[in-house]
């Protein structure tokens, strides 16, 4: 036998949790009769079948699964290798990838973000909106192959009462929830009452009823449940633009208030949906300058910001 080619094992990974050729490729960004090329050098260079090609798809066999887990593990070593090797990074200097909310992007980030890249200008910021912590150890099956430098994200703003135990970070500080109404309507309340009855009189924008992700989608699971619900809406930004038609009350972050003076406050802040706003990278990640001056520069203004509020 000859020496494995390890671009052939990350083809065989891409194949695996894909389930197919085509969707392989579209992973790896390439071709997928390379992809069967890399497959079968594979299967060559082990002398053995590794996939059954079903009608459902790509089925690895007892063969593949072996493989596969001693890849995978390979596949370990090889991020673990690279976030060291990138860790020991002392330039100010290159693309810094940053993942987050929408709502934190476009309420609280845009300000501290601007003032980082004035004073670090040989630092490209690229920020992914995302709502969910992405897990800056491991590769996304999407991009099994690429180095590192092409992750998904070095350091994740995540507004969560739970994140990862092995990442490394801060609590920048508590974020409030309150239920806001259209100020004026003649409909809706105008002045805070008790939640209850809140819940009980009012017309509501809530979130999709079965998501359970987030300490707001729980709660209102709870709270909403025999509620008059006009409109569901999947996050914060959608519940302020229908809030802003009259069509109900709903909840929303405190820190939204001052770009939607339209809207009223009806409620206290209720405190089980207070919840921090975290500020994580990867243990080894951290060490590097740029990860270093992000989360300590942006970090220090956002914790300023929710200390004021």
């Amino acid at each position: 036998m000859t020496n494995l080619d390890w671009s052939d094992l990350k083809h065989a990974l891409a194949v695996a949790d894909a389930g197919s050729l085509a969707g392989a490729a579209r992973q790896l960004g390439v071709n997928h009769t390379t992809v069967l090329r890399r497959l079968d050098a594979l299967e060559a260079s082990l002398g053995s079948r590794l996939f059954d090609r079903k009608r459902s798809g790509y089925e690895p066999t007892e063969a593949g699964r072996a493989m596969l887990a001693h890849a995978r593990h390979m596949a370990d070593r090889v991020d673990e290798i690279e976030r060291q090797v990138l860790g020991q990074d002392r330039e100010l200097t290159g693309r810094l990838r940053v993942t987050t909310a929408f709502v934190i992007m476009e309420h609280l980030l845009p300000a501290p973000l601007a003032d980082f890249a004035r004073a670090y200008p040989g630092i490209e910021v690229e920020v992914t909106e995302n709502a969910f912590l992405v897990d800056l150890s491991r590769q996304r099956p999407e991009v099994v192959g690429q180095s590192l430098a092409q992750r998904e994200a070095d350091v994740a703003l995540r507004l969560s009462d739970q994140v990862a135990e092995h990442l490394v970070g801060r609590n920048l500080g508590l974020t409030q929830c309150r239920v806001y109404a259209l100020r004026d309507a003649p409909e809706l309340p105008q002045s805070v009452q008790p939640l209850k009855d809140l819940v009980r009189d009012a017309p509501w924008v809530a979130f999709e009823k079965d998501q359970q992700n987030r300490i707001y989608d729980r709660w209102m699971r709870v709270q909403m449940e025999g509620a008059n619900v006009r409109v569901r809406v999947d996050i914060f930004n959608a519940t302020a633009a229908m809030l802003r038609t009259g069509i109900g009350v709903g909840l929303l972050p405190t820190f939204m208030e001052a770009k939607h003076p339209e809207l009223v406050p009806v409620s206290d802040p209720i405190p089980e949906l207070a919840a921090p706003i975290w500020i994580l990278s990867h243990p080894d990640l951290r060490r590097t300058a740029r990860v270093r001056a992000f989360m300590q520069h942006v970090g220090d203004a956002l914790a300023r910001q929710l200390g004021a509020a």
